[in-house]
């Protein structure tokens, strides 16, 4: 039937029809919003909304719902989250569950670059970008290749979000800023050549090594330093005299004229300069290694280059992946040692360094000649290496002789310097050596330390008591010795030799330094292993792994942190002509010590874990030189090259889930042990414990395969059958079963054995 409109008038109020059109436009915008899936709105403006109140029609705008912490949020850095929060006021119900959310004590760095890399939202981006100050710095650091991945690789958007915490880190830390344009470059260098000139990506780290990225405080402050001001904790001041000394290492840079722009003013030198040039310097010497012959002759090289490398030092350089700061004095350079590896020349040195406050404005140490020591008749007339008061409040007036020969970095003068061969296990016949670590370091009583004949006995007895195996010295494998030797002894050892030994903040670290290698792999492997760390500790399960820190510093070249009183199963195997079991009886007593039960127990714990991280990720070239066993009984995998979709040279040789073989069983105690079911029980809880937290693995993998020609991501499938893994769809009964199945595949694989022969055959690797 038809109604006129003044017969409407009379059925239906119109101040009624307005209310209800009201309420079902509510209803509509709030299930659009829903279904738009999650994000903060986009519509910008300050336009009103009309709502029913009590019955009645109000226009006002609408309020987001009052969430504890939003005064503090707006004040985070200019821009974002107050403008995304103003767009968003058309959605108050969604607005108010994701800011919720975000604002929650749940939230984590984790979910911070799950949302940064899977919103399709600006306003979410530009919120969680702001949001990033907000973390630790440590958090945000383990993100840092997914970070700059996003950056490079994603739209503008994602791009403008990250951008403002990356310069503002950049700014604070020298540190970070090498981290960054290390990575930007090698991210980087996948793409084709043309479009990577001109990439965002390229952009930001030549600004980053042009150095325009400096503190505000080194700006406002520069004319203070020409007075030879102390610098003050925590701040980028730096002396005039200061500075002098941190160029040392950048002499040569004019030489080389590979950046104009890296030393502009001598009185202002580029922050980032001297450990460039370091770093830079390891990875020639890594290239030159690797046009030699033989490993007698890149040994010996190695060793005079590292001598060279010393005159330039003392300097404001410092190892990247050691875990504190720290200034690098010297390069013990006989102690080092070229690594195995069939066409490159990897290579292990050991770096004695002064733990210091601040790298960045701490007074860079006084250097001591070596020769300084050598007639040095007592300790008190040891130098203090600018430890000393009046020292801390002068800087430096002068910069030594050594800094000023432009040539000292020539390769020339290699050939004409005469440089000692290592000695192996002696210890050094100087005064120094006289005297414990302990006397050395406390000068201030000055008394004669007094031995007593019969404590010297019984130290000795003792000693002879329980000595660990010592390794024979292999031409083929120098690095055997120098790896077995227990790191304590040799941290004694090259103290007692070391002109800077006497000091208290005197540290020594060691790093493998890597050329024609590409490490982001490693990376990536390395990630997954700390996260997965994290996730077992969390969830109480007692497995042990081992990450170490991998630097990136090319698509082809970078350091890789040693794992100390470590050695790999080949050099075992080889140096020892025994079983595992029976060198695990050798090393840590018969079966019933408590010594040799705690070993096995650490054998069965990384076991477990390292099994499940090879299952996992798919982890290839599992040989016997790249497990390590340690002083205490743990395996430790190491060489994450092949990993997800790749394997060596394609062979696709290693079929089962994971290398066990028979002398690991037996290690364990055999089939029927208690230890063996410990370690099946051990896998399932880790699978158990990795599935629950799937995602925060799975988006470590996931942001990287973005842009990437890495062969780790060959195919489509890599992310897809990583998930699989997971078998997320299994009950905890059936789990169990396939990872009896998985214990039992392994253990009579062909292919580990066929591979294994590969190796010795191919490699000599036992």
């Amino acid at each position: 039937f038809h109604l006129g409109v003044g017969e409407l008038t009379l059925v239906i109020d119109p101040e009624v029809a307005k209310m209800a059109c009201q309420e079902v436009l509510q209803k509509v915008k709030f299930l659009k919003g829903e279904s738009e899936g999650s994000g903060l709105g986009s519509d910008g403006g300050n336009s009103t909304d009309q709502t029913l109140v009590n019955g009645t029609v109000h226009t006002e705008p609408i309020k987001p719902p009052k969430i504890p912490g939003e005064e503090d949020s707006e004040a985070l850095p200019p821009g974002s989250v107050k403008s995304a929060r103003r767009r968003q006021r058309h959605n108050p119900s969604k607005q108010s569950w994701l800011l919720r959310l975000f604002e929650s004590k749940l939230f984590d760095v984790s979910m911070a670059i799950s949302y940064l890399h899977n919103s399709k939202e600006p306003g979410v981006q530009a919120y969680i970008g702001n949001r990033l100050f907000s973390f630790r710095h440590e958090e945000v650091d383990f993100y840092l290749p997914q970070l700059l991945n996003m950056y490079i690789h994603m739209d503008e958007d994602v791009g403008d979000a990250i951008k403002p915490y990356v310069v503002h880190r950049c700014r604070q830390s020298i540190s970070f800023s090498l981290q960054c344009a290390w990575l930007l470059g090698a991210y980087s260098s996948d793409m084709h050549i043309s479009t990577q000139r001109h990439s965002r990506g390229t952009k930001l780290r030549k600004l980053i090594f042009s150095d325009e990225l400096k503190p505000a405080a080194v700006r406002a402050r520069q004319p203070l330093t020409l007075h030879g001001l102390s610098p003050t904790k925590r701040t980028h001041q730096r002396s005039k005299s200061d500075a002098t000394v941190s160029i040392s290492l950048s002499s040569n840079l004019k030489r080389t004229a590979s950046n104009p722009k890296v030393e502009s003013n001598q009185d202002e030198p580029a922050r980032l300069a001297p450990q460039r040039e370091f770093i830079k310097s390891l990875m020639g010497i890594g290239k030159r290694l690797a046009t030699l012959p033989t490993k007698e002759q890149k040994t010996s090289r190695l060793i005079s280059e590292l001598s060279l490398l010393n005159h330039k030092l003392p300097a404001r350089v410092w190892l990247p992946t050691a875990a504190f700061d720290h200034h690098v004095v010297r390069v013990p350079h006989t102690q080092a040692v070229v690594l195995n590896s069939k066409d490159k020349a990897p290579y292990l040195i050991y770096v004695e360094v002064l733990e210091c406050e601040d790298f960045e404005t701490s007074n860079v140490p006084v250097r001591i000649s070596e020769t300084r020591i050598r007639s040095t008749r007592s300790v008190e007339n040891l130098p203090d290496c600018g430890i000393t008061a009046d020292q801390r409040a002068g800087g430096f007036s002068t910069v030594h002789n050594y800094d000023e020969d432009n040539e000292a970095w020539s390769v020339d003068d290699i050939g004409d310097l005469q440089v000692e061969l290592p000695e192996f296990h002696t210890n050094s016949c100087d005064n120094i050596s006289q005297f414990s670590v302990d006397s050395i370091t406390s000068l201030d009583s000055k008394e004669p330390i007094f031995i007593a004949a019969g404590d010297i006995r019984r130290r000795l007895s003792e000693q002879l008591a329980h000595t660990p195996t010592t390794f024979k010295r292999d031409p083929e494998d120098p690095s055997a010795v120098a790896l077995k030797e227990p790191w304590q002894e040799k941290v004694q050892r090259i103290r007692e030799g070391s002109p800077y030994g006497h000091i208290p903040t005197w540290r020594l670290l060691s790093v493998i330094v890597k050329c024609g290698d590409d490490l982001r792999q490693e990376l990536l492997a390395s990630q997954v292993l700390q996260q997965l760390q994290i996730i077992w500790e969390q969830e109480r399960v007692p497995i042990w792994i081992k990450p170490y820190k991998i630097l990136v510093i090319s698509s082809d070249s970078g350091m890789i942190e040693p794992i100390v009183n470590a050695v790999s199963i080949h050099q075992v195997k080889k140096q020892s002509q025994m079983s595992l079991l029976d060198y695990f009886l050798q090393e840590h007593g018969t079966h019933t010590t408590e010594a040799f039960l705690t070993a096995q127990r650490n054998f069965v714990q990384s076991c477990a874990g390292y099994c499940l991280i090879c299952y996992l990720l798919q982890v290839k070239d599992r040989h016997n030189g790249n497990i390590l066993l340690d002083a205490e009984g743990h395996i430790i995998h190491i060489d994450f090259g092949f990993i997800l979709s790749s394997s060596p040279r394609n062979l696709g040789f290693e079929t089962s889930a994971f290398k066990l073989t028979n002398e690991f069983v037996d290690v364990m105690g055999g089939l029927d042990g208690d230890m063996f079911n410990y370690y099946k029980m051990l896998m399932l809880q880790g699978l158990i414990a990795a599935r629950k937290h799937m995602d925060k693995v799975i988006q470590i993998v996931e942001i990287m395969q973005q842009g990437s020609q890495l062969p780790c991501f060959h195919g489509s499938s890599t992310i897809r059958t990583l998930k699989e893994r997971f078998h997320m769809s299994l009950t905890e009964e059936q789990l169990q079963v396939l990872v009896e199945q998985m214990v039992d595949g392994s253990m009579r694989s062909i292919t580990t054995k066929l591979y294994d022969g590969f190796q010795y055959l191919t490699n000599g690797i036992m």
